[in-house]
Parts: structure tokens; sequence; C-alpha cells
């Protein structure tokens, strides 16, 4: 496992190098800690005033904007792009609810100024990455949260965009298409800290250009036609304990049928109709048939809900998200309070299917309540979660 954000870094210090005067990276004092730090090995902090013989890459022409102020990391970037400039501005997801307003004024004037007035000149995109996410309060204790995602949900679909990378490829093909884009507010969500990695790069852009995608891979090997269950996920821890669950129900309960769908672009789960990035009704039914649809997300449950409401029958969807638990403890621990681990989806999957598919059914479920027991009892005796979680692999 490696932390996706640093093969971004790799990125952005190319981009650096070939962009001498149009591309600046603005941090709070956070770029080694996210993971990007590579930048720093073709360009400095930026600092005006008297440097010091001890100061570590920094000059009086450094580009890397690092200063603790998310408003004037955000600031910054607002104006930088007003030039005809580009830029990223990364923080921790929690700390990004301070600039909360000032996005929502951004979005405002480019669906005003861009959308309304066409003599204005295109601009480049607003590009936010969130990291340190509500998953890993392992660290920060209960610190974090997702509101800054519903912050940009809400604006007009003309300049809103939110995406949901769950491994370092994805991240890559997201990344540069954002750089590349105009006119919009990019959010981009993903951890800083080490991850399972799942597609090729030639797969991972396949997959971020259609925006959401069945993961033929992980369904049941011997799926043909409907599944009895769809497990469904937008984010990178979600990703991670959806696919685990998967892979217990494949091993432990082999009659299940189960479709695994992953959505990297969140605007692609809305109708045609709301959002350009939409998907038809034929491909949404394609993909998550007529049956109960386990949906493992990043954000607040009822982001999910609303999106899909007007689809047929959205009451399907059993959506499992941040639930505001938290607390200093295990990563795997912040899965069980807000009751999206591998075992709570699974045990949600088995009971929205009917006895006459899984004669067992409720033995397996008393089977997992169980496992959650014995990991819950196990993190607080030993302060770490069991190696069977930590090396988990698919």
């Amino acid at each position: 496992m490696k932390p996706s954000t640093a093969l971004l870094g790799n990125l952005l210090r190319d981009i650096y190098s070939n962009n001498k005067d149009n591309f600046r990276l603005f941090c709070p004092d956070e770029t080694n800690s996210n993971k990007l730090g590579a930048v720093f090995e073709v360009e400095d902090r930026c600092l005006v005033s008297k440097l010091y013989s001890n100061d570590d890459k920094v000059s009086h022409q450094g580009r890397v904007m690092e200063v603790l102020s998310e408003h004037l990391c955000q600031g910054w970037l607002e104006g930088y792009t007003l030039t005809g400039r580009h830029g990223l501005f990364a923080t921790y997801e929690a700390f990004a609810l301070i600039v909360g307003s000032m996005a929502s004024q951004h979005a405002k004037w480019l669906e005003v100024c861009i959308n309304e007035l066409k003599w204005r000149k295109e601009i480049p995109s607003l590009n936010i990455l969130l990291t340190s996410t509500c998953w890993r309060n392992d660290h920060n204790g209960f610190s974090q949260g997702p509101g800054f995602m519903d912050v940009i949900l809400n604006k007009k679909s003309t300049v809103s965009r939110i995406y949901l990378p769950p491994d370092a490829n994805c991240l890559l093909s997201v990344a540069d298409h954002c750089f590349k884009s105009t006119n919009y507010i990019n959010l981009i969500i993903i951890d800083k800290q080490p991850q399972l990695q799942y597609l090729n790069m030639e797969d991972a852009i396949a997959h971020c250009a259609a925006g959401a995608s069945i993961w033929k891979w992980a369904n049941s090997p011997d799926l043909n036609g409907k599944p009895d269950v769809v497990f469904a996920s937008a984010g990178d821890i979600p990703t991670q304990e959806l696919l685990a669950a998967v892979h217990w129900l494949r091993h432990n309960v082999p009659a299940l049928k189960v479709q695994v769908v992953n959505v990297v672009d969140l605007m692609t789960l809305y109708h045609p109709e709301q959002h350009p990035h939409g998907m038809s009704d034929e491909r949404f039914d394609a993909m998550f048939f007529d049956v109960d649809v386990i949906f493992a997300f990043h954000g607040y449950n009822s982001a999910i809900h609303h999106i899909v409401h007007g689809r047929s029958r959205p009451e399907r969807f059993h959506v499992r998200g941040y639930q505001e638990n938290g607390t200093t403890t295990t990563p795997f621990m912040m899965t069980i309070l807000n009751e999206i681990s591998r075992f709570h989806l699974a045990k949600l999957g088995l009971q929205k299917v009917g006895q006459d598919k899984i004669s067992n059914k409720n033995d397996v479920i008393d089977r997992l309540t169980k496992l959650i027991g014995e990991h819950v009892d196990y993190a607080f005796a030993n302060f770490e979660d069991r190696e069977d979680i930590v090396n988990w692999r698919w």
C-alpha cells in the first residue's frame, strides 16, 4: 500500500517543472503532511520576509504558497485563476468548511459572470483537494467531517463537480481532467494515508471518463444477469470496506449473487436533466437493476438520497456514510462506529435478500454481529486493529 496523494505530488512536481510561470500550489502548512512534498524537489516555498540559514526549501522566488490560513489560500487561488493561470488548493477536509462561504460566492460568481455573460473569457477552474478525511479520525480525534462536500453539492450544476477517486491512478486521471478544465469548482476528496490500489492506468482513465462503472472483476464469479443485491461505493475508505464485504460474502455465502459498482464522479448519479454529467435512466437501471443497493459513501447519507430521488424506487438505496461518530481510535473502529465496516455492509446486504436466496441467512447475520463485537473488543484491548483487517487484500 502507498499514499495515493504521493503520486499526485509527483504529478504536481512535473507540472511545476514544465510550467514555470502559470501554476501554483496553495496549501496551509501541510504540503509534506498531505504527501505532496515531491514539489519541493523542483520548487521552494515563497517567503517575502527575511530568510534564515536553517530555512528548508524557502526563497523569495518560491512558487509553493504555504501559509496557515485557509482564507488566504482560497483567496490567492481565486485571484490567480482570474489571471488565467492554474493552481490547486489542498487542505484537510475538516478545515475546508472555514472557506465554505468563499467557495460558495466564487461558484455564484462563475455562474453569473461566465455562464451568463458570454463576452467574458473562460478562466481555469478552482481546484480543491481535501485530504486527512473524516474516516481517519484516529489521528485527530473527533475533529473531522465531510461537510464541505455538501457546500459544493448544492451549487448550480453548471459549475459544481465532485470527484471521489478510490485509488492513485483514478486520482491522477481526475487531477489531469480538472487542471485542464475551465469555469468549474472541482472538488477532489481522497485521504493521504497508504491505500490499496485497484485499477491500472488504462482502466482508471476509462473508469473516470465514465464517472461510474461496474467493477466486473469484483462481481460474483458466476453472475449472469440480474444480481440478488448491488454493492456500490463512492470514496476511498468506503470502497475498501465495500470490497472487503463483497470478498467476505464471496467466501462465506457463495450462493449470493452480487454486482459491484464504483462511483468516482458523484454527479453521474444525477439524472441528466439535473446535471450535465448525469446518466440516463437506461444506464442507471443497467448499473443498479431493480434490486436493493447497499451504498457505502464518503459523506453524509442524505446526499445520496437527495441525488437518486426521482429514480425508480429510490427507497431501495440503503446508504451508509459518515454519521458524526468518532473519537481518537483505530481506523477500522471508525468504520464500525459509523456502521460502514465490511461486516456491517455484508450484514446489511444479507438482510435485504429473501430467505429463499440464502437458507442460513440468519445464522450468517449472527456470525457477522459476533465478528463486529470481536473486533471492537480487540481494538479496546490492544489499541490497534487486528492483522486480518490491516493486512486485508482483495
